[in-house]
């Protein structure tokens, strides 16, 4: 059975290219670690190489270098870096990083001298040049063809969609506007040129991401671009209206709840816009918000969450939470607990706090023992599944629309609204799913509910 993951750890993913070498052709491998905004970065390194004559390899062993992205988030999220780095080297031995954690070169060539370059996030052109160092190219004008979609390390039916980099937030317990510095938003016909030509190769779900989707547009002062005969501003409720218009399941990640959210839930009611939201509480005690400096005002964001709901009732609300916290109390603790029942999340994670290098949080006092943390993500989990369960049970015998992943000889497992790929439940067909494939959108009637999971079958 499928889980939701409860400390959920950046997924590894290997480019998922068809191996098509011609003689003599340059090769280059690639292994992409964090979240999806670090796996649209390997995409756009990889359709950049493919543009410049490289071919992409399925391993190791069959590249003429490896470029290995990597997380820096958290320590145990470098700890995985620094073992990819040296899987990579033991593996090939020709190895170029970047990523989040290549913001603190000296941090890796310590523990891997050998790699060859070392670049940080989002800087595309320096791998280019790191590569173009260690392998030069040879292009083939007349057989390498950059592809209409680029490369892309997701199945083909779903594609992430980047719509700007860095955050203008100052959390204490994060190191990421360090590491990609302060909001820079895309111009909204980019974004949307970039949306229309995914659907017309046939991608049926865009997952629209960024450090911080709300705040798109900010830095631009939600300037003007000009589109489809008339003009659109960047401002995400106006990208997420123009997205709802090609087709696609629309799903927004990374949503901070600010005032304006409310006019993206009207767009969830019309259908335009999956009615889903990801939203980064972290915490609901006021004191414990102010020591993360994140806005504290937990009772308002639940009467948001009525409202939101108000106009829409199947909206899924998706969160992530930090237990631990230094300072915080089994008062503060249990308030969450409270807050948690009152709001009824969809879907929950949960994450012990760590200290992560260069975060200010390092410096609070009154860290939690980690036999508390513990203790108090066991507690946690045990409610936010409690939730889960009861909500999914409240579903069988409803139609849902789902979108099929995958299909073998068991079944075919999909996902609801409710569900975005990697994070989310499931939803498993394992009768009547006799020609279906990776996309189709179909209604399935609810037959069974688990913790995370549902099954059912074709209407």
């Amino acid at each position: 059975m499928s889980q939701n993951p409860p400390l959920l750890r950046p997924d590894l993913a290997r480019a998922l290219v068809p191996d098509s070498r011609r003689e003599g052709q340059p090769t280059i491998g690639m292994v992409s670690l964090g979240c999806p905004k670090a796996l649209v970065d390997s995409e756009r390194i990889l359709t950049r190489l493919r543009a410049e004559g490289y071919a992409i390899s399925p391993d190791y062993k069959g590249a003429d270098a490896v470029i290995v992205n990597t997380c820096g988030f958290l320590d145990s999220a470098k700890a995985e870096s620094l073992e990819a780095i040296g899987e990579a080297l033991q593996e090939n031995g020709r190895v170029i990083v970047t990523g989040c954690l290549g913001a603190e070169p000296e941090y890796i060539t310590g523990a891997h001298p050998k790699v060859l370059a070392v670049t940080g996030p989002h800087q595309y052109e320096a791998v280019l040049d790191a590569v173009h160092g260690a392998v030069p190219p040879a292009p083939d004008p007349f057989i390498d063809l950059l592809p209409a979609t680029g490369v892309s390390l997701t199945p083909r039916h779903y594609s992430y969609l980047k719509i700007s980099e860095g955050c203008n937030h100052k959390c204490k317990f994060c190191i990421i506007p360090d590491m990609r510095g302060k909001l820079v938003s895309r111009p909204a016909h980019a974004v949307l040129r970039e949306a229309e030509k995914l659907v017309e190769a046939g991608v049926k779900e865009l997952l629209v991401i960024s450090q911080d989707t709300s705040a798109y547009g900010v830095d631009r002062k939600h300037d003007l671009s000009p589109w489809k005969g008339g003009e659109v501003r960047a401002h995400i409720t106006d990208l997420a209206r123009e997205m709802g218009k090609l087709g696609a399941w629309v799903r927004l990640h990374y949503v901070y709840p600010y005032p304006h959210v409310r006019e993206l839930i009207p767009l969830m009611a019309e259908g335009l816009v999956q009615p889903y939201l990801d939203i980064p509480f972290q915490h609901a005690h006021p004191d414990t918000l102010k020591r993360m400096a994140r806005p504290a005002a937990a009772a308002r964001t639940l009467d948001e969450i009525a409202a939101w709901r108000a106009v829409c009732p199947d909206l899924a609300l998706r969160s992530t939470f930090i237990v631990g916290y230094p300072g915080e109390t089994e008062a503060e603790f249990q308030t969450l607990l409270d807050w948690l029942d009152e709001a009824q999340l969809d879907r929950v994670g949960c994450f012990q706090y760590e200290n992560v290098a260069g975060a200010r949080s390092n410096d609070l006092p009154d860290h939690v023992p980690a036999e508390v943390k513990q203790d108090r993500w066991d507690r946690f989990m045990e409610k936010a599944q409690a939730i889960s369960a009861a909500k999914l049970a409240a579903k069988v015998g409803k139609v849902l629309e789902v979108i099929v992943d995958e299909v073998d000889e068991d079944g075919a497992t999909c996902r609801t609204q409710a569900d975005a790929p990697e994070i989310d439940g499931n939803l498993f067909i394992d009768d009547g799913f006799e020609g279906l494939a990776p996309g189709d959108i179909v209604r399935v009637q609810v037959d069974e509910a688990g913790e995370y999971d549902l099954w059912g079958r074709r209407v």
